[in-house]
């Protein structure tokens, strides 16, 4: 089996998620969420749970080394990342894993929404899910850390020609035609 990933970049609510599992569901990758992963440990008090709950609270970004330990537990042959990396430095580290695991990087999905629908869609989402990380304030904040420390990503990507935009706006379906056809799978 080859080895491949995907990774899905966008702020939060552009649908990464939904795009990503219908994806890796598809064409079986294994979908790797560190937000998913990390809801997970703090819902089951793990001590990572514990010490990362009150970042994530915040809509601070958990520090890197407690994220990559995560990743190089969970590589596997055909991956799709959703919301990972957030950062150069992981972006960085990150092709470092791939490297030493020989996965290839076909692409990085941009989703792209204008930010006012993101915070009506994750409102949405916070009411149907309970998620108690989204709030308005805290929306607001991760779109800022987003801008900050995420949006730069774009740059390094379309620098190594792996960057494909897609417009997140429309239904599931629309977006996921618009990802498939930039993916070219």
């Amino acid at each position: 089996m080859e080895r491949t990933a995907i990774i899905f970049l966008g702020p939060p609510g552009a649908g990464k998620g939904t795009q990503a599992a219908r994806l890796s569901q598809e064409l079986g990758f294994k979908k790797l969420s560190t937000g998913d992963i990390l809801r997970d440990h703090v819902a089951r008090m793990t001590p990572l749970g514990q010490a990362v709950g009150p970042i994530m609270e915040r809509g601070d970004l958990v520090p890197d080394d407690l994220i990559l330990a995560l990743i190089r537990e969970e590589l596997s042959g055909k991956v799709v990342f959703d919301g990972f990396p957030r950062t150069q430095a992981q972006a960085e580290a990150l092709d470092r894993l791939l490297a030493e695991a020989g996965i290839r990087l076909l692409g990085v999905v941009l989703v792209e929404v204008p930010e006012e629908e993101l915070v009506r869609r994750m409102l949405k989402r916070a009411g149907l899910e309970g998620r108690p990380d989204d709030n308005e304030e805290t929306i607001r904040r991760r779109l800022e850390v987003y801008r900050t420390q995420t949006a730069p990503l774009v740059a390094y990507y379309e620098r190594k020609g792996l960057l494909r935009r897609v417009d997140g706006l429309g239904t599931p379906e629309e977006v996921y035609a618009r990802i498939r056809g930039a993916l070219g799978v």
